[in-house]
């Protein structure tokens, strides 16, 4: 059997086109993840360094983009942009940071409050010695597991903006293939063929980032496991 999977509606195989996309949905969640954790991770630990007016603006600001439906936005901003690969990152880069900010704040706030760390200052240590030498290594554990978690969130945005046609269409992505399965009818038509293999691409590498995210947070701080069932959380 030389297609398995069957052929879409312009006769290429499911498998190659499953496989293929997985490339740019990929990349996209890779990316994207990378972008709005770092926007996050460096809002979080200046708002919980400084504190005052610093502070304040950073978490205002925060708190704008957390009221916003990130979905929404991201469409938005993609909308707007050049419809492109780089358009769907810097779109959900730009609106998936507010939870990581808020995360990293909390836990800086944390470690800022323990004896070393005042220790530290109180031999004179700047601003940017307490936060690169004390501070940022112990959140690395936490911002590893915080980043598993958030490919799966962008795997998911990335093929909802395909879908809706905000993305490339000439590159292929599991959420292309979905959109290109629903102009040529194949939902009315029960070609399940067509919808299964990148619907099911999309699930299971979502449920595999989320999971490998939780067995992450178990192993660095065994306090976690069981705790509560939320992606987010704060390290005690």
């Amino acid at each position: 059997v030389h297609f398995p999977l069957g052929t879409d509606a312009y006769g290429r195989s499911m498998v190659a086109v499953t496989i293929w996309g997985a490339r740019i949905s990929l990349l996209v969640g890779l990316l994207a993840t990378a972008m709005s954790v770092g926007i996050g991770s460096v809002t979080g630990i200046v708002a919980g360094h400084f504190r005052g007016w610093v502070s304040t603006l950073l978490m205002r600001m925060t708190d704008w983009f957390l009221v916003l439906p990130t979905l929404v936005l991201a469409a938005a901003l993609a909308s707007v942009m050049h419809r492109g690969v780089l358009t769907v990152v810097v779109a959900i880069g730009l609106t998936a940071w507010p939870a990581t900010a808020r995360l990293v704040r909390a836990q800086t706030l944390t470690l800022e409050a323990r004896p070393y760390v005042e220790r530290a200052k109180a031999l004179g240590a700047g601003d940017w010695h307490v936060m690169r030498r004390h501070v940022l290594p112990n959140l690395a554990p936490l911002i590893l597991a915080q980043t598993t978690l958030s490919v799966s969130a962008a795997i998911l945005m990335e093929a909802t903006l395909a879908f809706l046609g905000l993305s490339d269409p000439t590159k292929l992505s599991w959420g292309t293939t979905l959109q290109l399965a629903q102009q040529v009818g194949a939902v009315s038509a029960g070609d399940w063929w067509i919808l299964l293999p990148p619907g099911l691409a999309i699930v299971v590498v979502a449920l595999a980032f989320t999971l490998c995210g939780r067995a992450l947070e178990s192993i660095l701080n065994p306090r976690l496991a069981g705790a509560r069932p939320s992606a987010v959380r704060v390290l005690p």
